[in-house]
Formats: structure tokens, C-alpha cells, sequence
């Protein structure tokens, strides 16, 4: 792609986030969530294969049709309340509205459908933009509504999101569906405390991201895109395959790593609001993503492919790790000691 097409698109991506996290109006709300959509769809379709030119026609109709709901929900509370204001969505059928369309965008559970086949048909660096920063546009409207909303439906959201998260992932072997499950299953556990406490929502998505990030680019450095090469991909950066494991840990919230925190601050949270039931069910939810996580860290760090058949071992590359990539691998480990200075701050 022509890199100035490029430095456009992703110049439209900021642009078109910033008018929505930053505005007090539904319909510049609406404006920056279609900036955001008419951006990416270059970018998912710059590979001209069949299936990337599949995945931007899904991601358009299925954002088309969720940001047509969101202006539907919004022009229902100002005809009844008389109110364009975001944080004035009071009217039921509104609300009901709103979370559908956001559903829709984010891709929770029962609206999950577009979001592994739009990732598997992307290249990576897309994927990547398409699971953390397109999120956070419909995440913020969330967070600037939850007063409104309700939570027993967003309870059940998000509890069907961890349960199918988890389950879905347990049979892939693509790894950019495997991460568009993870993704399903994260969204879950910040859909079920959204109501209670929308910061702890918000510090979930950040960390989230700060995961999923490196995660992308070593796959993206190692070009691996199935669990079979993954298995053989270990002698081109050997550090890097190592770290890797250590990474998908995280990703799946075991304590000593960042993972662990988002996951121990909700269910503190939950119980302080009397959901110890709703908690334990998400907590052994949870265990259905470890056990592909593992899987992938194992495929990740074995020597040898587990099968007979021969294959050709690939030569190890001398390129180093971008800088980047190691400071966000230092960030998505080692985060959880630093957990009570980020608290305690003022």
C-alpha cells in the first residue's frame, strides 16, 4: 500500500477516535464511529485476497447496521426526552437500543459472529487495530452511559461472552481466531462489572491491550499464523518463541503476571456487590481460555512438533526485536508488583 494512503488511514483512525471519546453529542459520537469504519476498511482489503475483500465487506455491513442502530437509539431518547446529550440517555428502549448497537460493534455475545472470520481474513497488524483500538471508541460510550444501563442483561452479555470465548477457542488452529476468542472472553469480564464500577472497565480494556499488543507482534516478527508452524517457528528468534509462552500466561490471567490483576480487581468487586455466584461462574469460565492459552504456549515452546511427520527446520533470523515490542513484552509480565503504586496514585 502506498505509504501516504496509509499515513491517511491511519490519520483517519485517531481523528475519527478522538471526535468520539472526546464529544458530548450523539450525532458527533456517530460521526467518529463511521471516520473510525470508512478508515480500516483499506486497510483490511490492502491484500486483494478473496478473503480480506470478504472480511471488509462483513466488517462494513455488520458496522453499518450497528452505528445505524446506535443513531436510532439516540434520536428515540431525544424525541421522548429531548435530550442529545450522551450521559441524558434515560429512556428504557434507548438504552436497550444502545446496547445492542455497541454489542454489535464490539462483538459480545450473541453478536460475536463477524469478528473471528473479519480477524482471520485480516494480516495481523490490522487484526491487531481491529481487537484494541477500534475497540475503545464503543467501550468509552459505554462507560459514559452505564448509569443508564442494565445490568442484568449486561450480566448475561458478558457471562455468555466468557462462556463462548472460552469454548469456541478450544478447537482452532488458526491463531488469529484463537486471539479474536481471547478477545470475545476479555470483553466479557469488562461487560460484567461495566455497571458497578465503569473505571475497573476501563483499566481492564488497558491492560487487555497492553497484552494483546506484543502477542500480535511477535506473531507478526515469527510470521506464524497456525498452531503446526508455530511448532517449527521456534528456531527463528528462540528468546522471542520463549517469551512468548510467558505472554499467552498472561494473557490467560495466571497470578504471578499483568493478567492476573484485571481479573483478581473484578472479582473483589463483584463480591463486594453481593455477586459471589456471578463471580465464581466467570472465574471457572476462565479455565476454558487457559487451557488453549496453554496449548498455544506449548506449540510455542516444544522443540519438536508432536507428530512423525518430518519437517524442514527454518533458519534462525539475526534481526532484533523492535524496541517497542520489548517494552510492551516488559509491560504485559512484569505490571502486577506495580499494581499498588498505580492505585495508590492521587
Amino acid at each position: 500500500m502506498n505509504p501516504q494512503a496509509k499515513l491517511l488511514f491511519i490519520t483517519s483512525l485517531f481523528l475519527g477516535t478522538t471526535i468520539t471519546i472526546t464529544s458530548n453529542h450523539w450525532v458527533m459520537a456517530w460521526t467518529g464511529l463511521e471516520i473510525n469504519t470508512l478508515a480500516i476498511l483499506p486497510l483490511i482489503s490492502k491484500s486483494h485476497h478473496p478473503r480480506a475483500i470478504e472480511a471488509a465487506t462483513k466488517y462494513f455491513l455488520v458496522q453499518a447496521a450497528a452505528s445505524a442502530l446506535l443513531l436510532f437509539s439516540s434520536m428515540t431518547n431525544a424525541w421522548y426526552i429531548g435530550q442529545w446529550d450522551i450521559t441524558q440517555l434515560t429512556h428504557p428502549t434507548s438504552c436497550l437500543l444502545l446496547t445492542t448497537a455497541i454489542s454489535i460493534k464490539l462483538g459480545l455475545v450473541p453478536f460475536h459472529f463477524w469478528f473471528p472470520e473479519i480477524l482471520q481474513g485480516t494480516s495481523l497488524t490490522t487484526g491487531l487495530l481491529l481487537a484494541t483500538a477500534l475497540k475503545f471508541p464503543p467501550i468509552t460510550l459505554l462507560l459514559l452511559t452505564s448509569s443508564s444501563l442494565n445490568p442484568t442483561l449486561l450480566t448475561t452479555m458478558a457471562v455468555a461472552s466468557a462462556a463462548l470465548g472460552g469454548w469456541a477457542g478450544l478447537n482452532q488452529t488458526q491463531t488469529r481466531k484463537i486471539l479474536a476468542f481471547s478477545s470475545i472472553s476479555h470483553l466479557g469480564w469488562m461487560a460484567i462489572i461495566l455497571v458497578y464500577n465503569p473505571k475497573l472497565t476501563l483499566i481492564t480494556f488497558y491492560l487487555y491491550c497492553l497484552m494483546t499488543v506484543p502477542i500480535f507482534l511477535t506473531l507478526d516478527t515469527i510470521k506464524t499464523l497456525k498452531l503446526t508452524t508455530m511448532s517449527t517457528a521456534w528456531t527463528k528468534i528462540p528468546s522471542l518463541t520463549a517469551i512468548l509462552m510467558l505472554m499467552l500466561l498472561s494473557l490467560a490471567g495466571l497470578p504471578p503476571l499483568t493478567g492476573f490483576l484485571p481479573k483478581w480487581l473484578i472479582i473483589q468487586e463483584l463480591t463486594k456487590q453481593e455477586m459471589t455466584p456471578t463471580a465464581t461462574i466467570i472465574a471457572l469460565l476462565s479455565l476454558l481460555g487457559l487451557f488453549f492459552y496453554l496449548r498455544l504456549a506449548y506449540c510455542a515452546t516444544i522443540t519438536l512438533p508432536p507428530n512423525s511427520i518430518n519437517h524442514m527446520k527454518q533458519w534462525q533470523t539475526n534481526k532484533s526485536t523492535k524496541m517497542l515490542t520489548t517494552t510492551f513484552i516488559t509491560l504485559s509480565i512484569m505490571l502486577l508488583p506495580l499494581s499498588p503504586m498505580i492505585f495508590a496514585a492521587p
